[in-house]
């Protein structure tokens, strides 16, 4: 079994922050590849399915963004999983808007999901990187990740969760190159 955390926080409130985008994911994947019925376990909401032949928990951590790593490493104890099971999709400042990349452990870059994570398990997790640019100066980040995406982004933003949800096999058959590589093909159609 493969674990997959999508990072944001909970509420209507932050819906469409950008910092919600990793449960926007994880709500995408959840529906395309038919997941069952969301369930309320490990601190968050988890639904269980697969994507293409591998069996995937979805875990949507209800701890506010801070806290992610206790809900997380409560469902890495639960199922006895090992780092390589962990998958986690977030918002990445330094990455342009609606850009993917996957990388392998890592720092934190100043999110404190990731760095929650770090501090409950170790860095050595794999990271689904879901760009969404900087605002240009290190003052006006908080406001920035914790607003919404404009509507004139709804379009790039829909593009984006629709090419990682139909790509994520690849993900599940761990080829980051490929699924990096067919996200960004089908987000050029």
């Amino acid at each position: 079994m493969q674990l997959w955390v999508g990072l944001g926080n909970p509420g209507a409130q932050y819906a469409l922050n950008r910092h919600n985008v990793g449960f926007m994911v994880a709500d995408t994947i959840a529906d395309m590849h038919r997941f069952g019925t969301v369930q309320k376990k490990f601190s968050g909401w988890v639904q269980e399915g697969r994507v293409g032949s591998q069996k995937v928990l979805l875990l949507k951590p209800a701890t506010y963004m801070n806290e992610s790593g206790r809900a997380v490493s409560e469902a890495m104890r639960f199922y006895k999983l090992d780092m390589d099971a962990l998958t986690v999709f977030h918002d990445e400042l330094d990455l342009a808007p609606f850009k993917v990349k996957v990388k392998q452990g890592g720092g934190t870059a100043g999110h404190n999901g990731l760095r929650s994570i770090d501090q409950h398990l170790g860095a050595e997790f794999r990271r689904v990187r879901l760009g969404i640019g900087h605002p240009g100066h290190k003052d006006r980040v908080t406001g920035y990740v914790l607003g919404n995406y404009a509507k004139a982004e709804m379009d790039d933003l829909a593009g984006l969760l629709g090419a990682v949800s139909a790509e994520a096999e690849w993900l599940a058959k761990r080829d980051d190159v490929r699924f990096m590589n067919d996200v960004a093909l089908r987000q050029q159609d």
